[in-house]
């Protein structure tokens, strides 16, 4: 597998003054104001707020609990909280877990997120492992009431955040994947009727699913289950919601990336026991691994090149097309694509399918907190081999944001407008005693 000289780079531009990039509502400039000021007192207060919001969660009401919530994530997406989180990791973490077993599905959602974001912020260690394992079951049993679509995508993108953040082992990992896969393919019993899972689900299911891919090794795997996967897969691509068959595809590319498909063959080429009928097995899953492998070659060319109609968001198109191009040059001819991204200044670039999932699973993810995570998360910084440049600010590193653009650097901000009045004061003053001065100067030659 290699990449061209001459490859197309698709090339994104993110920055920190960019007001889509971060939460522009007013609790967010006051946080702003708060992290350039560097004060005690400041640190106290910003702790305050979210202590506030953490004991709100200790409410009876259901909509308090929803506003703490989204404050919590607010500040989580605003500044990198590791003291706070120092302090009061598990008390979170727990409160986090109850509205998940007791909360609407929309406490049940932003306690996903919230949670996602704790493990982000701590980063790899005992602290990710206990969030995984407290989480896994209450994730699992919530997962089983999919009455809202926006609650279970949530519910699948916080098991997915914490399996990558916090597994160590590949049974963990698996585990995860699992409890992914069976929404998809339900253990149904004599009296329950299948019900038809929601594209959007679907999405995220196979697009959770690929993410936690990313961090195993394709070798390793049971080949009978990814053969299965692969056959549901390469059927996905045939659904009328692009979406779905763009995350189908990307997936789709990242097995062959980790070259299941060919472990299988030569796995399936080869009887285990030398009998006869083992080696008409064999024969039979080499032959039919080969015409999936050939059934997906042609899905992706017919996909990179479609003219429109099928599917109903058209704008989603180019991007179907432009996803689908990338993955026939890859099986075609072996080149991945490449991105490079711009991040206040500093380039980040991805060139296999697994850096590209992870990439913008974890972008989704973050949302508005993306730049800021980017910029200061240790964690990140190891996923991606990414060292931003950082200004120092009173003696911490710190990128300012467009809020504290707004505020320190306008020519009409109170700072600037306080500077100005103290340099007109100073040359008064010089004024005064350059005055004064040559005044003496000329009494003493007068006598």
């Amino acid at each position: 597998m290699g990449k061209r000289n001459n490859q197309r780079k698709n090339v994104a531009m993110l920055d920190s003054s960019d007001d889509n990039s971060s939460v522009s509502s007013s609790s967010t400039v006051r946080s702003d104001l708060m992290s350039v000021s560097g004060s005690d007192d400041v640190q106290v207060d910003k702790d305050s707020l979210l202590e506030q919001a953490l004991d709100a969660l200790y409410e009876k009401r259901g909509s308090t609990r929803e506003k703490a919530l989204e404050a919590i994530i607010e500040a989580f997406n605003t500044n990198l909280q590791l003291q706070f989180v120092e302090k009061k990791f598990a008390t979170l973490l727990h409160q986090c877990l109850n509205s998940i077993k007791k909360g609407s599905s929309k406490e049940i959602a932003l306690a996903c997120h919230a949670i996602g974001l704790l493990a982000l912020t701590v980063g790899s260690g005992d602290s990710a492992r206990e969030i995984l394992e407290e989480s896994v079951a209450p994730i699992s049993q919530a997962l089983k009431s999919q009455s809202d679509s926006l609650k279970t995508v949530l519910l699948l993108e916080c098991l997915a955040v914490v399996t990558f953040v916090g597994a160590n082992e590949t049974e963990e990992t698996e585990r995860s994947m699992q409890i992914m896969w069976q929404l998809l393919h339900p253990k149904l019993g004599s009296n329950v009727v299948a019900v038809k899972t929601p594209a959007g689900v679907v999405t995220a299911v196979v697009s959770a699913w690929a993410f936690l891919l990313t961090t195993m090794d394709g070798l390793s795997l049971n080949s009978k289950d990814w053969q299965e996967s692969i056959s549901y897969l390469s059927t996905l691509l045939d659904k009328d919601d692009r979406s779905v068959r763009i995350s189908a595809g990307e997936a789709l590319a990242l097995i062959f990336e980790t070259g299941s498909i060919e472990k299988f063959a030569a796995e399936n080429k080869t009887p285990r026991d030398g009998s006869v009928l083992e080696g008409n097995k064999s024969r039979e899953g080499y032959t039919h691994i080969l015409g999936l492998k050939s059934k997906i070659l042609n899905q992706v060319r017919i996909l990179s090149a479609e003219a429109g109609g099928k599917g109903s968001a058209k704008k989603d198109l180019n991007s179907q097309r432009n996803l689908f191009k990338d993955v026939l040059e890859f099986l075609e001819d072996g080149y991945t694509p490449e991105i490079s991204m711009k991040i206040c200044g500093d380039s980040l670039q991805t060139s296999t399918w697994s850096e590209l999932i992870q990439l913008n699973f974890l972008k989704h993810f973050l949302g508005g907190g993306f730049v800021k995570h980017m910029q200061d998360n240790e964690f990140l910084h190891d996923v991606f081999g990414f060292t931003p440049k950082r200004k120092h600010i009173l003696g911490v590193e710190h990128q300012m944001s467009s809020g504290e653009k707004r505020m320190f650097r306008s020519p009409n901000s109170v700072l600037n407008k306080a500077r100005t009045q103290f340099l007109n004061k100073q040359r008064m003053l010089s004024k005064d005693r350059n005055v004064g001065h040559f005044a003496v100067g000329m009494g003493d030659e007068d006598m």
